[in-house]
C-alpha cells in the first residue's frame, strides 16, 4: 500500500495522490548546478562518487507500488527479498541498457534507446518525471522521452538552490539570520574578510554535506585562503566568487524540516529533525528534534514564510531547509534551502511504517572498508537480532547498494557505506542498537 506520505507528495506536485511517478534519485545535481559559478579553489571535487550514485537505491522506499524506479544496477536479490519480507511494495525497477560507467544512471538512459521508448510508453499512459532536482540531464530526458516533470526546469531548481539565494530570501523575508555576507566577486570576499571576526566559515554557493565548505579560525588561514582566490583569478582572468561567509556561531543542535509546496500554493510543513553533523558533515538524524513550543512555532513561521517565497519564484514540490539552535536557545530558521529531495525525504515511508508512538528514529550510515563485495545475506546473516522486530526496538536497512558501489577489478580493497535507520522507545535502545550494528560491520570488514 502506497505510503500516505507518499501520497501527499504526490497530490501537491501532481494534483493526484496516484499519479505513477518516475523516480530519478539524481545525488549529484548539486555538481551540475555548480558548473557554471566560481566556487573556492581548493574545495574542487574529483567527480562524481560511485557510492554516492549508488545513493538513488533510497527511492526503493519513497516510491510506491505503481511508480517505477531507474538505477544503475538491479537491487540485490537479497536485499529485493529483505524489503518485501518488511512489507514494502516495491516500484518497478528500470535499469538502462546502456552501462553508466563513470557517468550519471541519467546519461545512461539518455544513451539507451530500449530503455527511452519505455520511458516514453509510461509517459503517454499518464506517467511523470520525478527526479531529485532537475538538471539539463533531466530536462534533457523529459523532453525526450515525452515524460513530464512533475517539478520545475533545471533553470529554476539552479537559481533557488544557491546559497546565496537562502540568505537573499532571509532577508527579504525579515527572518533571523546568521551573522553573514554574499559574495559574488573577489574584491567583494577581500572586504568581508577584512572585517569579519573569526572563526568563519567560508561556503561555496553549491556545496553539499560538508563539501564547499571551510572554516577559517584564524587569520593566517582567512589570508592563505585569500591568496589563493586571488591568484587563480589573475590567472585566469575571472574575478567571479559564489561563496558566503557566515559567523560559526556556538550551538545547540543543528535542524532540518522539510516543506512540500504544491503547485496550487498550499505550503506543509512535513517534519523537524535534529541534523547529526560531523565538521560539517551530515551524518544522520535524530527524530524528534526535542524544541521547545516558541522554537517550534518560529520553525513552523519560518517554514511557511520559506514556502510562499520559494512558491512566488517559480518553484513547487519538495524542499529541505537547515537551521540551528544556538547556545543561548536563539533559533536561526534558514542556514540554507536545498531545493530538492534530501536524506530525509526518502526516510518518510520507512518512517510510518515502522516509527511506532513515542519511538526515537534515528539515521545512520556505517563506512565500512572490504576486500571483495559482499552480498546483503552476507549482511543480514551477521546483523541478525538486530534486523528483528522487537520490544527495544529495530533496525532497517535503507540502502545496500552503497556497500559495494566501488568495489573494482583493480582494487584490493575498497570503502563502502551501509545506511541505516533505528526505531526504539529510548536512547539507550538506539544506542544498543547501533552498539550492535557497528559490532556486526566490524566483523563483516574483518571476514572480508
Amino acid at each position: 500500500m502506497t505510503s500516505t506520505y507518499l501520497r501527499s507528495i504526490k497530490r501537491a506536485v501532481t494534483g493526484s495522490a496516484d499519479t505513477p511517478l518516475v523516480f530519478v534519485c539524481n545525488f549529484e545535481a548539486e555538481d551540475h548546478w555548480a558548473r557554471g559559478h566560481v566556487g573556492l579553489p581548493a574545495l574542487a571535487t574529483a567527480g562524481l562518487s560511485p557510492i554516492v550514485r549508488s545513493m538513488e537505491e533510497l527511492g526503493a522506499l519513497l516510491a510506491g507500488a505503481d511508480d517505477y524506479l531507474v538505477l544503475s544496477r538491479p537491487l540485490d536479490p537479497g536485499y529485493q527479498a529483505y524489503l518485501e519480507r518488511l512489507g514494502f511494495e516495491l516500484p518497478t525497477v528500470i535499469v538502462p541498457e546502456c552501462p553508466a560507467g563513470s557517468g550519471t544512471t541519467t546519461d545512461a538512459v539518455l544513451g539507451s534507446p530500449d530503455t527511452l521508448r519505455r520511458l516514453a510508453e509510461l509517459g503517454s499512459a499518464g506517467a511523470l518525471l520525478a527526479p531529485m532536482g532537475t538538471t539539463d540531464a533531466e530536462q534533457k530526458l523529459a523532453d525526450g522521452a515525452g515524460l513530464p516533470l512533475t517539478v520545475p526546469d533545471a533553470a529554476t531548481f539552479e537559481r533557488v538552490n544557491s546559497k546565496i539565494y537562502s540568505r537573499r530570501a532571509v532577508e527579504r523575508l525579515g527572518l533571523r539570520p546568521v551573522p553573514g555576507d554574499c559574495c559574488e566577486t573577489v574584491a567583494e570576499f577581500a572586504s568581508v574578510l577584512a572585517r569579519a571576526g573569526l572563526p568563519i566559515v567560508v561556503k561555496d554557493a553549491y556545496g553539499v554535506s560538508g563539501r564547499g565548505l571551510v572554516v577559517l579560525d584564524s587569520p593566517a588561514k582567512a589570508a592563505r585562503m585569500l591568496a589563493m582566490v586571488q591568484r587563480r583569478a589573475r590567472r585566469t582572468g575571472d574575478a567571479r566568487l559564489s561563496v558566503v561567509v557566515e559567523a560559526w556561531l556556538p550551538k545547540q543542535k543543528d535542524l532540518n524540516y522539510q516543506v512540500t509546496i504544491a503547485w496550487d500554493g498550499a505550503i506543509g510543513l512535513d517534519f523537524v529533525k535534529r541534523a547529526i553533523t560531523s565538521d560539517g558533515v551530515h551524518q544522520g538524524h535524530h527524530d524528534p528534534a526535542d524544541l521547545t513550543r516558541a522554537q517550534r512555532a518560529e520553525i513552523e513561521a519560518a517554514a511557511q514564510a520559506v514556502g510562499r517565497y520559494l512558491r512566488g519564484d517559480g518553484f513547487a514540490g519538495v524542499a529541505g531547509v537547515d537551521a540551528i539552535i544556538g547556545a543561548d536557545g536563539t533559533v536561526y530558521p534558514v542556514l540554507e534551502i536545498n531545493a530538492r529531495f534530501n536524506m530525509s525525504t526518502y526516510q518518510g515511508g520507512v518512517c510510518e511504517r515502522f516509527r511506532r508512538p513515542g519511538d526515537l528514529a534515528i539515521a545512520r550510515h556505517y563506512p565500512l572498508t572490504l576486500a571483495e563485495p559482499v552480498s546483503f545475506t552476507d549482511v543480514e546473516a551477521l546483523l541478525g537480532p538486530v534486523l528483528a522486530p522487537g520490544a527495544a526496538g529495530q533496525a532497517v536497512v535503507t540502502c545496500f547498494a552503497t556497500v559495494n558501489a566501488a568495489a573494482g577489478p583493480a582494487r584490493s580493497q575498497f570503502g563502502g557505506r551501509l545506511y541505516t535507520m533505528f526505531f526504539a522507545p529510548d536512547a539507550a535502545g538506539v544506542d544498543a542498537l547501533d552498539a550492535a550494528t557497528a559490532a556486526a560491520l566490524h566483523t563483516l570488514q574483518e571476514q572480508s
